[in-house]
């Protein structure tokens, strides 16, 4: 070999990360047609209107899809990664999102690999509800089934996600309205509004659309985000700037209001179907707290049936803590502080919204346990503002 010089690049340097899928969310579909290209029970991964269409799927032969489609990528912009799935006419929610149903949901999170971060899950209004249900009593008898789906998927594929229902069917009646806040379900939120009066349906993909362009921190109710696409949005038969959204909101649905002063329509929160002192009630700290999870476990992945250092006194070595500790806070701060997802105080240098602690004194050689205590600060938001408003005098 002729004498040379030889210059290689170094590599990862620069401590940068890779994006992750915050947005990704993936489209139940009840009530679909097989058409085209496009087959039930099968999983698909679109990016814009067109590659729907390229499939077969039109406003004509599969309305609410497309519908849906449309409203997501009219709010989110093409280019952003959905799922979707169909099912037919006959299917329900509560079947449709069994953790056991291996056909179901399931199928299309286990086809992103974990990817989904939520789902949106919407139905072709039928003939079969009763007349005095406030809404499709499908939705209600699916809260608790779309729970287990979420703690099932988080348990064993370490994916954490969230589900939102459609209000299907809602008549009007919010007094009779379930209280959502004297259920559990943080994982779980229901949807009430749509761009059509007296629809039976809800305007899913409008809300997914702003979800899947918000960072996970972020309210999709954020009034600086500007107002939402359509041009008028109903609660069954009234416009949402005179209808009851309140109540709706009380009970801890996601709805719909306008602003005096303010054009256009907003959400009114991010509210889940659990207790108001449930530190996930809000979709944004799910969000939060679910990203902080699958860091942390991507993180001590690394280190499971790793050789664990003991010292002297038959503990933990402290330095191994250390550097496992500093391994965590930075993954989360690399991929959550750096992008304004944690609480952290901008002007304090040292605060970076996590904390990892790892008790050395563990007696891991008799049981070969390690306990991690993992803390995220999650962000306040300015929900109730107060002003005192008065005149200046000299």
């Amino acid at each position: 070999m002729l004498p040379r010089v030889k210059i290689t690049y170094a590599n990862g340097a620069l401590g940068q990360v890779e994006a992750m899928a915050d947005g990704c969310l993936g489209f139940i579909a009840l009530g679909a047609s097989a058409e085209g290209d496009f087959k039930l029970q099968t999983p698909y991964t679109i990016r814009k209107v067109a590659e729907l269409e390229a499939l077969g799927v039109t406003s004509e032969n599969n309305q609410d899809l497309y519908r849906h489609v449309k409203d997501f990528y009219a709010e989110a912009g093409n280019g952003v990664e959905l799922w979707i799935m169909g099912f037919d006419a006959d299917s329900q929610f509560k079947n449709v999102l069994d953790k056991d149903n291996v056909n179901g949901a399931m199928a299309l999170i286990q086809a992103s690999n974990g990817k989904i971060r939520g789902l949106v899950a919407f139905k072709k209004a039928t003939s079969q509800v009763v007349q005095n249900d406030v809404l499709d009593a499908d939705v209600t008898a699916s809260i608790a089934v779309a729970q287990g789906l979420g703690d099932q998927v988080t348990e064993e594929l370490r994916a954490p996600i969230f589900i939102l229902l459609e209000g299907n069917s809602f008549n009007g009646n919010t007094i009779k309205l379930d209280d959502l806040t004297e259920a559990s379900f943080n994982r779980v939120g229901i949807v009430i509004g749509d761009t059509i009066a007296n629809s039976r349906n809800a305007c899913m993909g409008i809300v997914a659309g702003r979800l899947a362009i918000s960072p996970v921190q972020r309210k999709i109710s954020r009034v600086k985000d500007g107002a939402l696409t359509p041009q008028a949005i109903y609660i069954a038969d009234k416009p949402a700037e005179v209808a009851d959204v309140e109540t709706i909101h009380e009970k801890g649905y996601i709805t719909f209001r306008t602003f005096v002063g303010k054009s256009g329509y907003f959400i009114a929160d991010d509210n889940l179907a659990t207790a108001v002192e449930d530190d996930y009630r809000s979709l944004s700290n799910r969000r939060v707290i679910d990203k902080a999870y699958r860091i942390a476990y991507n993180t001590l992945t690394e280190t499971l049936n790793d050789e664990v250092p003991i010292s002297s006194d038959g503990k933990i070595s402290p330095s191994w803590c250390a550097s496992l500790q500093g391994d965590v806070e930075q993954a989360i701060i690399s991929n959550m502080t750096t992008n304004g997802n944690l609480g952290n105080d901008p002007a304090d240098t040292n605060d970076t919204g996590v904390q990892c602690y790892i008790d050395h004194n563990q007696p891991i050689l008799t049981n070969s346990k390690l306990a991690v205590s993992l803390r995220v600060k999650p962000n306040g938001y300015a929900k109730y503002i107060d002003t005192e408003l008065g005149f200046k005098t000299v």
